[in-house]
């Protein structure tokens, strides 16, 4: 049973006018009446000062972990869409991860992939031992099934780089990618980020984890000809490949890093462009809609009754100076913030803070962060539940 710490924060008031909106109004009176959730408080969005926290109690250490184990870092946590439980992982003890860490879930072959009661954070299910390296993102489907990418490959080359997809209670059911060898074919994935299914039944993964590190032209160009990608696959529901779109770059419907994938109440999927310091919007066939700019250096998205969290996890003074780490929380229908759970203090990310990577939120408006390697620390745990007061 693991130790649990319980904070008390208080939440910043609003104070002066309300900023204007960025959309231009609606004819309809009844339509210019914008809802007091999607309202924009006084507040600064970037700093932080001055935002509304709407889940002030801070529970670090959430979750119980299997004695003798130690909690490694995450970047993954989802909501069972049936029962309203969390699904999530943690990354086999090891605090850090990618090629090269000492530990892994190959070397260390514990089951990562876990599911919490939303309430307690008891185990209601463990598994995935001995079937990847490094796992990186999750999604619960509509159907019960689990799905994770593993991140990285082993060094011999026969684990890693692929999409799993597991029963609720651990069977290993469809791979997608080619074990342990990454690449840029339709039937290989290199450092997958992210798996979501469509409304369809269709699987998306967003793929290509190096972009965010490319900060010049020479760098991208560079990159695109060693064959490191930053594009989202389309596979059918029985993992046959359809399509891909997109490249490391800026442009829209390009990326430095897809980090995150959400799909909204319209069927628009959102991709956190964590390189570009954006959110990119499509339809499912891969068109390019909109983008968000409020939100930071964006690790984990989760969408839920027309609002947004967004889970800034690696704004720094070096690569995104000024922005406070933290969940922005902002409508879908708009470009802006009107709330923000703040981050934990560390000392060399000096006004800044940390936070974790993945985000989600369950039917309370309870928010459940998981811990990267930025936050783990800090945070004293995996996961970090923020509740309503």
């Amino acid at each position: 049973m693991s130790s649990k710490r319980t904070l008390q924060l208080l939440s910043f008031g609003c104070a002066g006018s309300l900023l204007a909106g960025c959309g231009a109004p609606s004819e309809s009176p009844a339509a210019m009446e914008e809802p007091a959730s999607a309202s924009m408080p006084a507040g600064n969005p970037i700093s932080g000062e001055g935002m509304p926290n709407p889940n002030p109690v801070v529970t670090q250490n959430w979750g119980d972990l299997p004695e003798g184990r130690e909690w490694g870092s995450t970047a993954g946590v989802d909501i069972d869409p049936n029962d309203g439980h969390l699904w999530a992982y943690e990354r086999c003890g090891a605090g850090t991860f990618g090629a090269g860490a000492p530990v892994n879930c190959d070397n260390n072959p514990v089951g990562p992939i876990f599911k919490f009661d939303r309430n307690t954070g008891e185990v209601l299910a463990n598994f995935g031992g001995g079937v990847m390296v490094t796992p990186h993102g999750i999604h619960a489907a509509e159907d019960g099934t689990v799905w994770v990418t593993d991140f990285a490959g082993n060094a011999d080359g026969t684990k890693g780089h692929q999409v799993h997809q597991f029963s609720p209670e651990g069977e290993l059911l469809m791979s997608l990618g080619t074990a342990g060898q990454p690449g840029s074919g339709p039937n290989q994935l290199n450092q997958p980020n992210d798996v979501i299914v469509g409304p369809d039944g269709s699987i998306y993964v967003s793929d290509g984890h190096q972009g965010q590190n490319m900060t010049s032209n020479q760098a991208i160009e560079q990159g695109l000809e060693a064959g490191a990608t930053g594009r989202i696959l389309k596979f059918a529901p029985d993992g046959t490949f359809i399509k891909e779109w997109g490249q490391i770059g800026v442009r829209h419907g390009e990326f430095r890093t897809p980090h995150a994938m959400e799909f909204d109440a319209e069927g628009r999927l959102w991709v956190a462009d964590r390189g570009n310091h954006r959110i990119e919007i499509f339809d499912q066939e891969g068109n390019y809609l909109e983008s968000r700019y409020a939100y930071g250096r964006i690790s984990g998205l989760f969408i839920q009754d027309g609002m947004v969290y967004a889970i800034d996890s690696e704004s720094s003074p070096i690569n995104h100076p000024n922005w406070r780490n933290g969940v922005r929380i902002g409508p879908v229908d708009g470009d802006h913030i009107t709330a923000m759970i703040p981050p934990f203090e560390r000392e060399n990310r000096v006004y800044q803070g940390t936070a974790g990577e993945g985000v989600a939120v369950d039917a309370d408006g309870n928010v459940f962060a998981a811990e990267g390697p930025n936050s783990l620390a800090q945070a004293g745990g995996a996961f970090t539940k923020y509740s309503v007061q």
